[in-house]
């Protein structure tokens, strides 16, 4: 049976069809939309295009960056705005004459790397754990664990709260945080752009951005402990620009002993296996074989 995964994304949509194997059939990627007519339209043309190449018919699973409530079943907490409030998986069934079946992005991503990836995340025997709320996973909208009164209401998160985790340890909150402390330090030099300028900064010996490092370093154990302490999963598959730094894998084990209860921890963390494909292959595994 012909599984597509649609990743629906503020920039970006994109879907991969999989065989019952994994295999990857079909993938084709096109710019979003920004209204919600557009956008069912746009995702409803690449399953198309992808059955017609294909010449077969296959299941739908969507990704989305927010939730489907349960109780309303309307999407919520998304940050492509224009699809909150709407039965996103209603009206993509209706256009494509079928089920669909709709999960939040980051368990979709959880999902993929437990069925065939690196290891499991907020995923359960395979499966999205959603909870009852809809919102099973968003632990990167708590607040940052054991915050030191430096970073107390120091950030603002889309979802209108302070000092959330996906804040400080996002690639974004990693290059806030170093050009804060180039501006605090008085040093004129050109703002980093990306996390992947602070380590290049970090490998030369920088103090500012090893410094900063070593802060990041801090706040993901932090975060993770945190998981760890509420879930004590078998493994965590870290995703997004920061799980392509090497220098986090080795370090992370003796911080994360340092927060987690008991004082020792040896829960494997992962980098995922399929990077940024991870999200809409979850979206296709969405459907059971």
């Amino acid at each position: 049976m012909m599984r597509m995964g649609v990743d629906l994304g503020g920039t970006k949509i994109e879907l991969v069809a999989l065989s019952d194997e994994g295999n990857e059939l079909f993938r084709k990627r096109v710019t979003t939309p920004r209204d919600y007519q557009g956008t069912l339209a746009a995702v409803a043309n690449l399953v198309k295009e992808a059955e017609a190449t294909l010449g077969e018919q296959g299941t739908v699973g969507v990704g989305i960056p927010g939730v489907v409530s349960p109780y309303s079943g309307l999407v919520k907490n998304a940050n492509s705005t224009w699809i909150n409030g709407h039965p996103l998986d209603v009206d993509l069934g209706e256009l494509l004459q079928r089920e669909v079946r709709v999960a939040n992005d980051a368990n979709c991503f959880a999902v993929s790397e437990s069925v065939d990836g690196a290891a499991a995340g907020v995923a359960i025997n395979g499966k999205v754990h959603g909870g009852g709320n809809g919102i099973g996973g968003e632990w990167g909208h708590n607040p940052l664990p054991w915050m030191t009164k430096e970073e107390f209401n120091t950030t603002r998160c889309f979802c209108g709260n302070p000092d959330c985790i996906e804040t400080f340890i996002s690639g974004t909150g990693f290059v806030r945080d170093f050009n804060a402390a180039l501006t605090a330090a008085g040093t004129v030099r050109a703002a980093a752009k990306s996390g992947a300028d602070i380590m290049l900064l970090v490998d030369e010996g920088d103090v500012i951005a090893v410094a900063a490092f070593d802060r990041y370093m801090d706040r993901l154990a932090r975060s993770l402990a945190h998981v760890i302490n509420m879930l004590d999963p078998d493994a965590i598959v870290l995703g997004g620009g920061m799980s392509n730094v090497a220098a986090i894998y080795p370090r992370l084990p003796a911080l994360l002993a340092h927060y987690v209860v008991g004082r020792e921890c040896h829960t494997p963390v992962v980098q995922n296996l399929y990077g940024c494909s991870s999200g809409v292959r979850g979206a296709a595994w969405l459907w059971e074989k």
